[in-house]
């Protein structure tokens, strides 16, 4: 049981960089693989990144990993995201999820979920 908690989110313009973060309480947080998925507008949920309990092993939907960067501290229980060079299609809802399987990119492979932080990328 875990719960997490999204943050980071807001209004930027294209080309702009923002850095989300995922607080975890509640579980043992580095026993799980973390991970980031979105949801545009009108469209379903979709991988972005994942990261081993260590930190040590990622994986990136191929579109995202020249921009995005996946993270955890461990000692924080924290997880982080950095966006960088931002698009308007990256708008979307944001969140992070866990398990304590694989770095998997569907949504049923992760069991906990926090509510998401809204990213809306615009001129």
């Amino acid at each position: 049981q875990v719960q997490l908690v999204e943050s980071g989110g807001g209004l930027v313009q294209p080309g702009d960089s923002l850095r989300l973060s995922c607080a975890a309480s509640g579980g043992a947080f580095s026993a799980y693989v973390m991970g980031w998925f979105r949801q545009p507008p009108g469209k379903e949920r979709e991988f972005v990144a994942a990261i081993g309990p260590r930190g040590r092993v990622t994986n990136y939907v191929d579109s995202l990993k020249a921009r995005f960067t996946v993270s955890r501290d461990n000692s924080k229980s924290t997880l982080y995201l950095q966006m960088n060079n931002l698009k308007p299609e990256d708008t979307a809802v944001y969140y992070c999820a866990a398990n304590n399987r694989s770095l998997g990119v569907s949504v049923g492979g992760y069991d906990y979920w926090g509510q998401g932080t809204q990213v809306i990328v615009s001129s």
